[in-house]
C-alpha cells in the first residue's frame, strides 16, 4: 500500500505543479480551499440534521457540538493566513528540502484512501437502493479529507504568476486598445456618411 500511496502522491504532485504554471496557485492554496468546502458540507450536514431531527435533545447536541467545533476550527485552521503557509513551502522548496508531510502523514493519508475505496461501493449501494443522502455526504467528507492530505504533502513549484493570468491580462490590454481605436473608426465612419 505504500507503493501505492507514493505513485498517487506522485501523480497529485504532478497535477498540482501543471494547475499552478496555468493558474499561479499552489498546492497550498487547493488544499485550502477543500478544506473550507469540506467544512461548508459539514455544516450544512448539520443543519440539515437539526433541522428534520423531531428530538429537542438531538437538535441541541447537534448545535452545541458543531458550536464547540467552529470555535475550534477558528483557533487551529482558519486562524493562519494561507500566505503563511505558502510563504513557508516556498522557503522550504527554496532550501532543497521535501516536504515532511511525505512521510509524516503517510500513516494518516493510508486509512483514507483505504476508506475511500472500500466505502465507495457501499455509499453507492445505500444511496441507490435506500435513498440516504447522509451516506454520500459521510463519504463525500472522507473524499475531501484524502485529497487535502494528499494536497498538503505535495512541494509547490517557485512562485509564478500563471499562464491564464497572462492571457487575460494580455486579452485586457488587446480589448483597451481595440476601446481606444474604436472611437476614431466609428468617428470616420460618421464623416462619411455625412460628406
Amino acid at each position: 500500500m505504500i507503493f501505492i500511496d507514493s505513485a498517487i502522491l506522485n501523480v497529485i504532485e504532478w497535477l498540482c505543479r501543471r494547475v499552478q504554471l496555468l493558474t499561479g496557485r499552489t498546492n497550498v492554496w487547493l488544499a485550502f480551499q477543500l478544506t473550507n468546502l469540506s467544512i461548508v458540507v459539514y455544516f450544512v450536514w448539520a443543519a440539515m440534521s437539526v433541522w428534520v431531527s423531531p428530538h429537542a435533545l438531538v437538535r441541541t447536541g447537534i448545535t452545541l457540538f458543531c458550536g464547540v467545533l467552529f470555535w475550534a476550527l477558528t483557533l487551529t485552521i482558519l486562524r493562519v493566513p494561507i500566505e503563511t503557509n505558502e510563504s513557508s513551502a516556498y522557503r522550504r522548496v527554496a532550501k532543497g528540502f521535501r516536504n515532511p508531510r511525505r512521510v509524516r502523514d503517510q500513516l494518516l493519508r493510508i486509512p483514507f484512501l483505504t476508506l475511500s475505496i472500500v466505502l465507495l461501493y457501499p455509499s453507492i449501494f445505500l444511496y441507490v437502493n435506500m435513498k440516504m443522502t447522509i451516506v454520500l455526504l459521510a463519504y463525500s467528507l472522507v473524499v475531501l479529507t484524502t485529497l487535502v492530505l494528499y494536497l498538503l504533502a505535495c512541494d509547490p513549484l517557485p512562485p509564478c504568476p500563471g499562464r491564464v493570468r497572462e492571457w487575460s491580462a494580455f486579452a485586457k490590454a488587446t480589448a483597451d486598445k481595440l476601446q481606444a481605436v474604436r472611437p476614431s473608426r466609428i468617428g470616420d465612419a460618421e464623416r462619411l456618411v455625412r460628406d
